[in-house]
Order: structure tokens, then C-alpha cells, then sequence
């Protein structure tokens, strides 16, 4: 295989895109509309899952080295595009002991460095922290960055590069024949061909996949949100408390995040939702009620089950390869995502196995496959 097409501008896509180029394939990235516009653009930017103890080992794994990946990834962008991304080390607190979820254990067997702390330690990390709270735990470690400024050095970076770009192509099927990929038909009818096909496309990914379903299901899962204009110093740290989330911006904004609903792909926002949000800003910091909301939004994240995205050959259509349903992790597993994915690809050996990572049960796809992997 020589040349590959990547079906998805989102922040997957563009960096499976920039991995696959410098695997020596030749690459287009194509994308109904202007690159990371969805989910991308849409989310907080932290680099970790929130409250990660809770999620399956694979994904721990897929973000825990993405976060050894960003560092010289956002360095090497940023001085070829003078762009800066806002890539801070914030650190995370989530507020509350969860005795139930035994963060500490989950900690230690991982080697996470997760500190647990107490009233004291919570008002020196986060003065402005409600007294409700008096046990958390720590993550010194954790960055941030700011979603639209990363989707624009990854766009500016590849336009830098032999990466043929084609945003606001709508792709309206996929070439398929002898149950080997051989490319895409936009909606205009004309066609794109190449070696392989990798669907990134996010929530859409189960549309583009219609025709050559898979086992995993994934769906789009809104998540609305909202940006209070605050003063640098009001938050210091991203803070997690009831199931959510603030997240302190350099110029002083805090987002805040956000809802799971599971309702097609409505993007609609509404009124009882922001002032829930609102609620939990002010509950959590109190000082943030002196602030006036600037932005109410949503987006549509990539659902699967358990937030396991599939990084894999498709299991019956030859040389169609999938990186899609990182749920709400998308940006914070991209790196380590579109470097597995580059690497399963081109035959490489793989940074994590990727057998945690399949479209299909293998004992199902050993079933249905019709033809020999190509």
C-alpha cells in the first residue's frame, strides 16, 4: 500500500493523517465541512479522562501515552506555525473521596501520580474552592489545551505538508468492491481512490460505515456547555466535582462541561441546562456568580461502548481501517490513537496491543470474513 484517504478532519482524523504521512504513505484527508469543526472544537481540552479511574484499562492506556506524546508533538507544531495552543500545566482536582471507586488503588496499580488531599491541601491548590469540600485528590501532572487553537496549528501544520487536504467534501459512500476498499465518492459524484480508507469521522462514523456495519456501535452523544467571562486567578486549576467539570483558560474564561444525551444528533441547547450548569460553577466556586455567561454551546461526541474506541482493519472489508468512538476522549487519546492506527496500517510494531482495540469480537469476525485481509 502506498496512499491512504483519511474520512474525518476532526482532531483523530488530522493527526492519523500526520502519522500516516510520516509512515511514508501518501495521504488525503477529506471532511464534509472545514477541518474540526465537531467535536474538536466543541469540547474542554484537558489532556486526561475525567475522574480516569472509572474507565477501562485500554483507554487509561491510550491516554497515558498520548500525554508522553504532546509535549514535543504541540512543540514541533508550534514552532513551524508560530501558533500556540495554549498547552498549559493546569492540573486537575477532583473534589470529593469516592470511597466506593477506590481511586488510590486504581492509582498505584496504573503508577498515576494522583496525590490524595485534604481541606488544607484543596485551599492551597484552589483558594477559591466551596467549603463543602474537604477530600479530593490531585493530579499535578495533568495539562490543558485550547480546543480551536489546537484544531488550527494541526490544520496550519498540514497544509504545510504533501497531506492533500479536502475540506467541505462531503463523502457520500464508499468504493467497495470484491470486499476491498478502493476509496470514496463525494457527494458531487466525483470519486477519490487510494490503497486504503480510514474512517475517523467521529459521530457520523456508524453513516459512513452503513453500508459495512460493525459490531461496536457508535452514536453521537451531546454534551452542552458553557463559558463564563471571569478574571485570570478567579480558577487556577481544572476542578471536577459532581460528575463535571471547570476549566480555567489563560485569559481568565472557565468553561464549563457538561451533559451526556443521548438524542440523535439534535445539537440544540436550552435554557434549564445552562442554569444547571451555572448552578454547579457557583456550588463549586463561589466567587464565579460575579461573572456573566458568555457562550452556551453543544457538541456531538463519537459514543461506543465503555468510551473504547475501535482502532482497527475493518473485520469483512479488506483495507478499510476505523479510528473512531473515543466518546469524550477523543483529544485527550488522539496522539496515541493516530500513531497506533498508522502503525496497524503499515504493519508496524505496535505502541499498545491492539487486540484491546478491535471492531469485532475475532471469534465473530473469523465467522463473517468473506476474504483474506489485505
Amino acid at each position: 500500500m502506498n496512499s491512504v484517504i483519511v474520512v474525518g478532519g476532526g482532531i483523530i482524523g488530522m493527526l492519523s493523517a500526520l502519522e500516516l504521512l510520516r509512515s511514508g504513505f501518501t495521504v488525503s484527508l477529506v471532511d464534509r465541512q472545514p477541518f474540526g469543526r465537531e467535536s474538536s472544537w466543541a469540547g474542554g481540552g484537558i489532556i486526561s479522562p475525567l475522574f480516569p479511574w472509572r474507565y477501562p484499562d485500554p483507554i487509561s492506556h491510550l491516554a497515558r501515552a498520548s500525554q508522553q506524546i504532546y509535549p514535543q508533538l504541540i512543540a514541533e507544531l508550534s514552532e513551524a506555525t508560530g501558533i500556540d495552543p495554549e498547552f498549559l500545566p493546569s492540573g486537575m482536582l477532583a473534589l470529593g473521596d469516592y470511597p466506593d471507586e477506590e481511586p488510590l488503588v486504581w492509582a498505584r496499580r496504573l503508577g498515576i501520580d494522583m496525590q490524595p488531599v485534604e481541606r488544607d491541601r484543596i485551599e492551597q491548590i484552589e483558594p477559591g474552592t466551596a467549603e463543602q469540600y474537604s477530600r479530593g485528590f490531585w493530579f499535578p501532572s495533568v495539562h490543558q489545551v485550547r480546543n480551536p487553537r489546537l484544531v488550527r496549528l494541526v490544520t496550519s501544520y498540514l497544509q504545510q505538508t504533501p497531506v492533500k487536504c479536502y475540506p467541505n467534501h462531503e463523502v457520500s459512500r464508499l468504493l467497495v468492491e470484491q470486499q476491498r476498499a478502493l476509496g470514496v465518492q463525494f457527494a458531487s459524484g466525483d470519486r477519490l481512490h487510494a490503497d486504503a480508507v480510514v474512517i475517523a469521522g467521529g459521530a457520523w462514523t456508524g453513516q459512513l460505515l452503513q453500508d459495512y456495519p460493525i459490531d461496536v456501535s457508535i452514536r453521537p452523544i451531546k454534551g452542552q456547555m458553557l463559558i463564563i467571562h471571569a478574571k485570570p486567578g478567579v480558577v487556577q486549576r481544572i476542578t471536577l466535582a459532581q460528575d463535571r467539570y471547570l476549566i480555567p483558560r489563560a485569559d481568565g474564561r472557565v468553561l464549563v462541561g457538561s451533559t451526556t444525551e443521548d438524542k440523535g444528533f439534535d445539537k440544540t441547547i436550552d435554557d434549564e441546562v445552562r442554569d444547571a450548569l451555572c448552578q454547579f460553577a457557583v456550588d463549586t466556586i463561589p466567587a464565579l456568580g460575579d461573572y456573566p455567561v458568555e457562550h452556551h454551546w453543544s457538541g456531538l461526541r463519537p459514543g461506543s461502548s465503555q468510551g473504547i474506541p475501535v482502532i482497527a482493519q475493518h473485520p469483512v472489508v479488506s483495507r478499510l481501517y476505523i479510528n473512531a468512538g473515543h466518546y469524550r476522549n477523543g483529544l485527550v487519546m488522539a496522539p496515541a490513537s493516530a500513531r497506533l492506527l498508522a502503525q496497524i496500517v503499515g504493519r508496524q510494531t505496535p505502541i499498545l496491543d491492539p487486540l484491546d482495540y478491535l471492531a469485532a469480537n475475532p471469534v465473530k469476525v473469523a465467522r463473517k470474513q468473506s476474504t483474506p485481509r489485505g
